[in-house]
């Protein structure tokens, strides 16, 4: 789940962690009281959004005075902003955070992941902070510190100051940043955090450091332990589609190709999609029905598809274990028998009870096409898209 700057700054100042001083403005003449309230110019005016790249897309703007502040605000409250992230079509911009300027003398990268191929936490750091880190990620990849932290013991004061050294701290700010670091790793672990992100990271003139932007995503599947995140939740940030998803426990996420696929396994989605390019077409979505589904998620899984107009095929795979193949048979034509298809359904079953659930194929009078593996229905999905 992911979360807004402002939203993230609160958690960030609960574990004190330094931010500069800010209110959010859902309209212009609160974004101007805010600007005033922090007594005295400049101030940033920034779009709240779950993206990044926003002040490339003229989502972040530096107002001087009370009319600068009035006229930033009108500008980008209400746009539909554009980053790499957000793909073409752009989010509409609801709400804004106005902060206050900083006397900055160093911007810096800051973040802090899991890292599955060494079972650790990573801190990455780099002093080429601000807009372009991918660039600097891709380009030139040895300005990037990283510092590994074994969870089962946990930061360590020394974890802080070797961050700090890489990034060519001076005495005052590292003395600063060790603590700092050490309440944001606290943060991340308590939290289920999946993502800590702080670009840039600032020295001030005074050599204080602060977060200057801050972006945290958490673990959806450690949720149910923290009540007060899902209070952040922003709908209006959200796929409808996989909004729906949630309401029924499937794991979907809507992309944009034009064959739907429903499958139960993570891993087996992600070979159903590989497959799906290596035939030709592309996949629309990803959904994982999980091994226990029951007919009832089948259907509102098939709905989810349905409901995505870029979608001109599905394709179903289904290896049956815990989720019988009858189960998932059943859940097919009840969502056909409530939907008008009016695209190509392409089946391939196999496991516990398969043949009963082709019974329920073949009887239901659907035109459905059934394949015998999975290389032939990702072949038919393709060739039936040709002929639509």
């Amino acid at each position: 789940m992911k979360i807004h700057e402002f939203q993230a700054k609160q958690l960030f100042a609960k574990f004190d962690v330094p931010i500069p001083q800010g209110q959010v403005a859902y309209s212009v003449d609160e974004a101007v009281t805010a600007a005033e309230q922090l007594g005295g110019y400049p101030v940033v005016i920034k779009a709240q959004i779950h993206a990044g790249g926003r002040g490339k897309g003229g989502g972040v703007k530096l107002a001087h005075s009370a009319d600068e502040a009035r006229q930033m605000a009108d500008e980008i409250l209400g746009m539909t902003l554009v980053t790499h992230q957000t793909g073409p079509e752009g989010r509409l911009v609801k709400k804004l955070l106005v902060e206050q300027g900083l006397d900055i003398a160093k911007e810096l990268y800051l973040s802090i992941i899991p890292d599955r191929a060494t079972a650790k936490i990573v801190v990455m750091a780099s002093e080429a902070g601000g807009m372009d880190i991918e660039q600097v990620a891709a380009e030139t990849p040895e300005k990037i510190i990283k510092v590994f932290i074994d969870p089962t013991v946990g930061i360590q004061p020394y974890h802080g100051r070797q961050v700090a050294f890489g990034l060519n701290f001076s005495p005052v700010a590292i003395k600063r940043f060790v603590p700092l670091l050490n309440n944001l790793y606290r943060l991340f672990v308590t939290y289920d955090c999946s993502l800590l992100e702080i670009n840039p990271l600032v020295v001030t003139v005074q050599e204080d450091v602060i977060a200057l932007d801050a972006k945290v995503n958490f673990d959806d599947n450690a949720l149910f332990r923290h009540k007060d995140i899902l209070e952040y939740r922003d709908l209006d940030e959200e796929d409808p589609l996989e909004i729906e998803a949630s309401k029924h426990n499937l794991n979907y996420i809507n992309l944009d190709g034009n064959v739907g696929n429903m499958v139960n396994g993570a891993g087996l989605a992600m070979a159903t999609m590989d497959i799906i390019k290596l035939a030709g077409a592309e996949p629309a979505n990803f959904l994982d029905v999980g091994g226990g589904a029951s007919a009832e998620m089948v259907e509102n899984g098939f709905k989810i598809i349905l409901s995505d107009p870029n979608v001109k095929g599905i394709l179903i795979n289904i290896f049956g274990g815990i989720l019988r193949c009858d189960v998932l048979a059943e859940g097919v034509v009840q969502a056909a028998k409530k939907t008008a298809i009016k695209v190509p359904v392409v089946v391939r079953m196999e496991g516990t009870n398969v043949e009963q659930g082709r019974q329920i194929l073949e009887e239901s009078g659907l035109n459905l096409i059934t394949a015998a593996d999975l290389k032939e229905a990702a072949q038919k999905v393709a060739l039936a898209l040709i002929h639509i």
